[in-house]
């Protein structure tokens, strides 16, 4: 297996095809790249049990920012939600790899050509240069479900963003962090756009009866994180209008 393919160990972002002079995504200087082959024998691909049909996939040791990928059993095979940065062949497959936005796609290229996994992404994310490199093979546009998985086009804090539930499960990435009374919406990207979209958010899951939160970077219970993320709409909205 050869790929000409760089590893960014402060943000974890992948370089598809000749080194860069510095990451693309963080801005980091070549000598804090590593090769892929590199990174597969240095950072290994740990999982962590969330429930019953959700784990959580983290690197061990932590490379760079970090972000979570998930791993679900469903009914139809298991698949993932977002990508680990660094490629470990000895992962139990998957049969598709569905992303949040265009920031964590990982190594989900060469996952994709271990597994024959399938690749969706929106298409307003698809078409940005931190991911045109990645081959992607459902350039969704809006809404769908597929696998008992539902996904929903948000928007905001990227044009393509996307959030998904399944089961108990709300998979909601760096939308909005940490859990608790610090929780703020994601900094990066166009701020009015991102709050204003939040509401959509707030309005599909106010009826659901789920369990979990699972981010970039943490897990929660549901009810307290959504009440959270409903103060910081309304904090949101009153700094807003004090504009």
């Amino acid at each position: 297996m050869y790929y000409k393919q760089w590893v960014c160990k402060v943000c974890g972002y992948n370089m598809i095809g000749e080194m860069p002079d510095v990451c693309p995504f963080c801005g980091a200087r070549h000598d804090r790249f590593v090769t892929w082959d590199e990174a597969e024998q240095t950072y290994r691909v740990t999982p962590h049990r969330v429930n019953e049909y959700v784990t959580q996939l983290l690197s061990v040791p932590r490379l760079g920012f970090e972000h979570a990928a998930y791993r679900i059993e469903t009914d139809e095979g298991a698949v993932w939600i977002d990508c680990p940065s660094a490629f470990n062949r000895d992962l139990e497959p998957v049969k598709a790899i569905y992303f949040t936005h265009k920031d964590f796609m990982g190594a989900s290229n060469q996952y994709r050509d271990l597994w024959g996994a399938k690749v969706y992404l929106h298409v307003l994310d698809a078409e940005h240069p931190l991911a045109r490199k990645f081959p992607v093979d459902q350039k969704f546009n809006g809404d769908f479900t597929e696998h008992g998985i539902e996904a929903f086009h948000i928007g905001g804090h990227t044009p393509g963003f996307t959030m998904y539930i399944y089961g108990k499960v709300l998979f909601i990435c760096d939308y909005a962090f940490p859990p608790g009374s610090r929780m703020r919406l994601n900094p990066f990207g166009l701020q009015d756009e991102t709050r204003d979209r939040a509401a959509r958010i707030l309005e599909i899951i106010s009826e659901r009866s789920l369990q979990t939160v699972c981010g970039y970077n943490f897990i929660a219970e549901f009810d307290s994180w959504r009440e959270d993320f409903k103060q910081l709409l309304d904090r949101a909205r009153q700094t807003s209008k004090l504009r």
